[in-house]
């Protein structure tokens, strides 16, 4: 896989290719790098890669895969390992350190707008939880959607359900939590047509409302947690409650390779597809 291809904006480094300048972005300084740490042992982190290669399996899989705001490669790793050709884009240099790490190939560490990927050019994205982090969605969005050849896909989560803010959003850097049909409504505007939207996660809103939403609204605001915290928090739990979950987990799994929606998580999944240029002219005229 040639990035020459899609750019020839970028410098190499060290098996690292750089954007010319670069651009802070909404996120915690260390948070790739605690999330390095947690993401092996995470059922949250591990369940969402399942989602996510059982769609780009579904709707594109031989599509090169563009992994944008990938943070350490977890996501890009697993793809690669599924047969998925994939390049990561982080504007973190740790992150892209990480994935170097984890053998991820090849690496580009920049923002989507910094990176001067050719219009037209990129055949598939992936948006993993990184819109709630812009501030501006839809014109990121449609910069995605400048970028994407004629029927390429994107496919993007992010958390689900402005009820379910807290403190913890605040923390991460998010600026708004979603439903799947204010996302499907943005991606339609910009011209994209919805292949398939659902939740993820469907058990979670119980336990972020419980232990996020409720201290947030009495005060109670935590203090950042120790790494071991964190990873007590991921780590899935044993006997039956794991047992149960795990079967929850595969069911949503298979709910995504059969086109089934969800109907609420903590997260949403959406997949959509850039319409053909023909398609895009007749659309236009309506």
């Amino acid at each position: 896989m040639h990035v020459e291809n899609y750019t020839t904006e970028l410098i190499e480094k060290n098996g690292i290719f750089f954007a010319k300048k670069e651009e802070q972005v909404s996120y915690p300084e260390n948070g790739n790098e605690i999330c390095f740490q947690l993401e092996e042992e995470s059922f949250w982190f591990k369940h969402r890669n399942d989602c996510i290669v059982e769609a780009v399996l579904k709707y594109c899989p031989k599509n090169v895969f563009f992994d944008i705001g990938g943070g350490n490669g977890f996501v890009s790793e697993r793809l690669q390992k599924s047969g998925i050709p994939t390049v990561l884009v982080e504007p973190g240099i740790q992150g892209c350190i990480n994935a170097k790490k984890r053998n991820v190939q090849p690496v580009i560490c920049s923002t989507l707008d910094n990176a001067s990927f050719n219009k037209n050019t990129l055949p598939s994205i992936g948006l993993f939880d990184v819109v709630e982090h812009i501030e501006n969605d839809a014109s990121f969005l449609s910069q995605a959607f400048t970028l994407l050849r004629d029927d390429g896909y994107i496919f993007i989560s992010v958390p689900a359900f402005m009820a379910l803010w807290s403190d913890e959003d605040v923390k991460a850097g998010h600026f708004r939590r979603y439903r799947t049909q204010d996302l499907e409504n943005v991606l339609t505007r910009l011209g994209f047509t919805i292949e398939y939207s659902t939740y993820i996660f469907s058990v979670l809103p119980v336990a972020v409302f419980l232990f996020r939403v409720i201290p947030t609204k009495m005060g109670l605001i935590r203090k950042p947690g120790s790494l071991n915290e964190h990873k007590k928090d991921h780590r899935a739990r044993k006997g039956i409650v794991n047992f149960l979950l795990e079967r929850l987990w595969r069911y949503e799994v298979k709910s995504i390779k059969r086109g089934r929606r969800i109907p609420i998580g903590g997260s949403c999944f959406v997949v959509a597809r850039k319409p053909s240029a023909l398609v895009q002219v007749l659309n236009s005229g309506k």
